[in-house]
């Protein structure tokens, strides 16, 4: 039987790409009864991820334009994220200098750089600061990588944005850059609900001498309101092999390097 954060999560893509979903299909779909399928369409209605209507529910009202807030994404797709984060990790080198972009994979990819040597990380994501000083407090600030966080004003994702945060990111280089996204397409590239996240994501790609995009297979078909990178400026895609077939081929003949992780 699946977890209830996989099937929780394969709801969530369906109500994104089809716009509606009816309990009688996913439980079908899912292979588990009517009162499990209520019971996850009553968490993701809680969360304001979809909304609840007879027999189903649909696509909650504004979620193209509006982004979720950082916890409410962090329940979704957990087993698929901790797989990317694990095969992204082993791209980031001693010494170098990485910006982690805001999003709850790439905060995922940060929890597993505490061990690299001479590490500096710069980033834009209060949650990946919050990781890096509790880690310092913890184990010492020589222990851990250093620190570069961009100021900036909060969204509801707990990203940093804005004039001074595109500033401060322009300013500096990067080796590679670790880098989330709300929707991915084969059209559209990378893309985010928030015009302000969307800027500071493009001044971090443009800093960075490598990208490397992390983004679970529900990410893929979405399209959000601004897009901030194609997918032929990035270097490495890391995935799970929840993704289908035709995407992978789409991502293999466009990205420079398609990695598809193993979730459990």
């Amino acid at each position: 039987m699946q977890l209830a954060q996989q099937r929780r999560a394969f709801i969530l893509e369906a109500v994104r790409r089809d716009g509606a979903v009816r309990v009688a299909e996913l439980v079908e779909r899912l292979a588990v009864s009517d009162m499990t399928v209520r019971r996850d369409l009553d968490v993701l209605a809680a969360r304001g991820l979809v909304e609840k209507v007879y027999g189903g529910a649909v696509a909650a009202p504004g979620t193209r334009g509006e982004e979720p807030g950082f916890d409410a994404k962090a329940a979704l797709a957990g087993a698929a994220k901790a797989a990317i984060a694990e095969t992204a990790a082993t791209l980031v080198e001693p010494g170098s200098v990485v910006a982690v972009s805001a999003g709850t994979t790439a905060c995922a990819v940060a929890a597993r750089l505490l061990d690299v040597p001479r590490l500096a990380v710069l980033t834009n994501s209060l949650p990946v600061a919050e990781l890096l000083r509790a880690a310092a407090r913890e184990r010492g600030e020589a222990a851990t990588p250093s620190l570069l966080l961009t100021g900036g004003a909060p969204t509801p994702s707990a990203a940093l944005v804005g004039p001074l945060a595109d500033l401060v990111i322009s300013s500096l280089h990067v080796d590679l850059l670790i880098l989330g996204a709300h929707g991915v397409s084969e059209a559209a590239g990378l893309t985010t609900p928030n015009l302000a996240e969307a800027q500071t994501n493009r001044a971090l790609v443009g800093a960075a001498r490598r990208v490397a995009v992390v983004a679970d297979h529900t990410k893929w078909g979405t399209v959000a309101l601004s897009g901030f990178a194609s997918l032929d400026r990035v270097d490495c895609f890391v995935t799970d092999s929840g993704l289908p077939g035709a995407a992978r081929t789409t991502l293999a003949d466009t990205v420079g390097e398609l990695l598809v992780a193993e979730a459990p």
